[in-house]
């Protein structure tokens, strides 16, 4: 068994592979949680997703995972730009976390441009889809080795 890792998913990323396939893909969500579990394991991680559209859920996710120690791949969807709530979270549970985007946020709409999740992540993936999950996954690998 290996060490617990989070790949958290906010609003909307149940529809992937249906909602705007031109930005997001068409690898539905099912699929990318497969792919990331057998990819995290491979580095020996034990990864559990959890996907919710629910502000409130994901900040309790994020609250848990920080008291245990649990590292987090999460995606926030729209919350980034929106909920000091997750930032919150995330801050005050010592969460360690690597913000991932599907899209190039800094490419889209200015609404998108902003997020309140990275000045407390450990670092941002943006732009380079589903990819950019193992890349998450990578870096937190390193961050655990280098943190031992």
């Amino acid at each position: 068994m290996g060490v617990k890792l989070l790949v958290l998913n906010g609003p909307n990323l149940n529809l992937l592979g249906a909602r705007e396939p031109e930005v997001y893909g068409s690898q539905t969500l099912d699929e990318l949680n497969a792919h990331l579990v057998e990819f995290g394991a491979g580095l020996g991680f034990d990864v559990v997703c959890h996907q919710s559209n629910h502000e409130g859920e994901l900040i309790t996710a994020v609250q848990e995972a920080g008291a245990a120690g649990t590292p987090i791949a999460f995606n926030p969807g729209a919350y980034s730009h929106t909920s000091i709530g997750l930032r919150d979270a995330i801050s005050g549970s010592g969460a360690r976390v690597v913000e991932v985007h599907i899209s190039n946020i800094h490419a889209r709409e200015r609404f998108r441009h902003h997020s309140h999740i990275s000045p407390v992540a450990l670092g941002v993936i943006a732009g380079l889809g589903a990819q950019g999950y193992e890349l998450a996954i990578r870096a937190i690998h390193t961050y655990l080795k280098e943190a031992a």
